[in-house]
């Protein structure tokens, strides 16, 4: 079977990708950064690991990744994961700025799951959509409004999805991932002191119950359950993978 990654080039994406390779499929990775896409080249999985550059939310390019998995195998799969973390306010920056970024997170998500939608109904043998969503979601942060407002609507997406397109076998669900360990996250510790950074990864220990962040191979891990026939009845479904942290709910603010 193969599966098709966008945002497969770092992060979770990566490990995304990285885990369904290891289960023997091919995965088509779409990623806008061209350098994210270097490690490819010699990949111990070959010509089973197939790289696409572009905007995930372009349908030329979801199109032809569509293609190219489906040239390789039956399309079992989807994993919206590209995302874009840049935010602005209300009250500083243009309306038309915000929604502009809060589009920039949330069309990649629409674009892919509607090529996914019609190559599975196409093929007639459903599949599985997966959203990657954000603890955010349900409780933003302060100054990340856009990201929040679109990942809200991300499972809002997830929801409508699943209820119009369950009956033919389509089944879509998001993942909300609380903070993850990933080379953004380990290049932003790095560009603070050594005393800020110690306050931050203290900070974040102290919202999530489990006392750590989340390694990127746990948040994939889930990812890959709900694309796999371990989860054939779960649809419409958004599944915390924040270590508790929605539970807890803690302002990351409050000191």
């Amino acid at each position: 079977m193969s599966h098709v990654v966008t945002g497969g080039g770092r992060g979770v994406g990566r490990a995304v990708v990285e885990r369904l390779l290891a289960a023997g499929g091919t995965v088509v990775v779409i990623e806008r950064d061209p350098a994210a896409l270097a490690w490819v080249a010699g990949h111990p999985a070959g010509d089973r690991v197939v790289p696409v550059t572009g905007d995930a939310a372009d349908e030329d390019v979801t199109g032809h990744a569509a293609d190219l998995a489906e040239r390789a195998a039956p399309l079992r799969g989807w994993v919206n994961n590209a995302a874009v973390f840049r935010d602005a306010s209300v009250h500083t920056a243009p309306a038309a700025e915000v929604f502009d970024l809060i589009a920039a997170n949330l069309r990649p998500a629409v674009t892919g799951s509607a090529t996914a939608v019609r190559r599975f109904l196409e093929a007639g043998t459903g599949g599985a959509v997966v959203n990657v969503s954000s603890h955010q979601a349900a409780r933003p942060v302060p100054g990340a409004l856009p990201y929040a407002t679109a990942k809200a609507a991300v499972e809002g997406l997830t929801r409508a999805l699943a209820v119009d397109y369950g009956r033919y076998g389509v089944r879509v669900n998001a993942v909300a991932l609380g903070s993850v360990t990933t080379e953004r996250h380990d290049a932003f510790l790095a560009g603070q002191p050594s005393t800020e950074a110690e306050r931050i990864s203290g900070e974040l220990a102290r919202l999530h119950p489990l006392g750590r962040i989340a390694g990127a191979d746990e948040a994939a891990a889930a990812v890959a359950y709900l694309l796999s026939a371990d989860a054939s009845f779960v649809n419409g479904v958004t599944l915390p993978v924040d270590g508790g942290r929605a539970a807890l709910g803690l302002d990351p603010e409050a000191h």
